[in-house]
């Protein structure tokens, strides 16, 4: 009987004390989403890339808001939110304790605002975004003018309009010189 309780003690404990003690996972281990919302720009990318439908983006232009929104419940964590984030604003954690008392609290959401377009005062793109947008180019060495700026917080329907005038008069002016 003594030689079995050494033998038990040299082997140490052979279960995990997991509801009294944290269980220690892998560092890759993936776990629940988390949004940093300070750093989302609110593209939509993360929502096209969840085979799943966990992550949907709803855009309401007469608010000029746009929201996102995380059903933990549908989430495989399968991690293609977090690879296809340019900001890194999605990552997987390693919590895995899910449980909940109902199912609103499987729900994540944030709120963006819209950008204005210059022109015709509609909403059309996040605000994060066109500044991130803005970013990007002046970082690439392309200097942005208060023409650049203008061009980038118009929305494409008045892009669409303001190319095709100056495609139509550019044509009225070839067409009147002589040949």
């Amino acid at each position: 009987m003594l030689n079995l309780l050494k033998i038990i003690f040299q082997a140490g404990e052979a279960t995990a004390k997991y509801p009294f003690a944290p269980f220690p996972v892998a560092p890759d281990f993936r776990g629940k989403p988390e949004l940093n919302a300070e750093q989302c720009i609110a593209c939509g990318t993360c929502t096209v890339a969840c085979p799943p439908n966990a992550l949907t983006m709803a855009t309401d232009t007469k608010e000029g808001t746009r929201t996102w929104l995380l059903d933990l419940g549908r989430c495989i964590f399968c991690g293609r939110c977090e690879e296809v984030c340019p900001t890194r604003a999605i990552f997987l954690t390693q919590e895995f304790e899910l449980a909940v008392a109902s199912k609103s609290d499987f729900l994540q959401k944030a709120t963006f605002r819209l950008a204005a377009c210059t022109c015709c005062n509609q909403y059309f793109a996040p605000e994060k975004e066109v500044r991130y947008a803005m970013d990007l180019l002046e970082q690439s060495g392309l200097p942005m003018g208060q023409e650049q700026r203008a061009q980038l917080m118009t929305c494409p329907d008045c892009k669409r309009k303001h190319t095709f005038s100056r495609d139509e008069t550019s044509l009225q002016t070839r067409m009147k010189a002589p040949l």
